[in-house]
């Protein structure tokens, strides 16, 4: 896979993470801290153990608590590096550079792509790395301003309608998920008690069947 090729199909799931940075950043502000939840980003760079250690440093938790947590979450990575090792070429030290960029997507990126699996994997990890420092330093300053905190609790528990659209297979199914997703936000904005409806309504109009082309 040539370097263009590989920017292009990494750009979409990029935008997706920044916009999650994003959230993550204007959440994590008012519980961790501006410098806390920046370094987080930069050492921890894992969206599902970030939002977690946050949820559980809002509830009280211990660091024995953050700790487990973390693991926990990240015993996935253990099932990615086995299915991505025999597609690696290098040594040792090659591939503990490269599982630096661990994620589900890169991971994804490698394993459908049709390059070495390591250069895919290094150059998507790397856009997704820096992805996501812009959108949690974005969600960062954003959070100071009235209103970005709300917007972002009711945007997040119906983004992951909006990232289904990137792996749609035809440009129908991508528009009634990403309506979904703006009829979604608009609804839990609007009644936060809804949300749990709203969700489902949702799910039901990205699954109904579309005319074949």
């Amino acid at each position: 896979m040539s370097l263009k090729r590989a920017l292009i199909t990494a750009a979409s799931p990029a935008l997706a993470i920044t916009v999650f940075g994003v959230i993550y950043g204007s959440l994590a502000r008012s519980e961790l801290g501006f410098g806390a939840t920046l370094l987080s980003s930069l050492f921890i760079f894992s969206g599902s153990v970030q939002f977690t250690i946050a949820g559980l440093a809002v509830a009280g938790a211990g660091a024995g608590a953050l700790i487990v947590g973390a693991l926990t979450l990240n015993l996935r990575n253990l099932l990615l590096g086995a299915v991505l090792r025999p597609r690696l070429e290098g040594g040792r030290r090659r591939r503990a550079v490269l599982a630096w960029f661990l994620t589900d997507e890169s991971t994804g990126l490698a394993l459908t792509g049709d390059g070495e699996a390591g250069r895919t994997l290094l150059i998507s990890g790397t856009m997704f790395y820096l992805a996501w420092q812009l959108g949690t330093v974005l969600g960062l300053i954003g959070a100071s301003l009235e209103g970005v905190v709300d917007l972002a609790r009711a945007t997040f528990p119906v983004l992951f309608i909006g990232l289904a659209a990137l792996a749609c297979p035809t440009l129908g199914i991508a528009v009634r998920a990403l309506g979904a997703a703006l009829m979604t936000i608009a609804v839990i904005a609007a009644a936060p008690e809804l949300s749990a409806v709203a969700a489902v309504a949702a799910a039901v109009v990205v699954s109904l069947p579309g005319r074949s082309a």
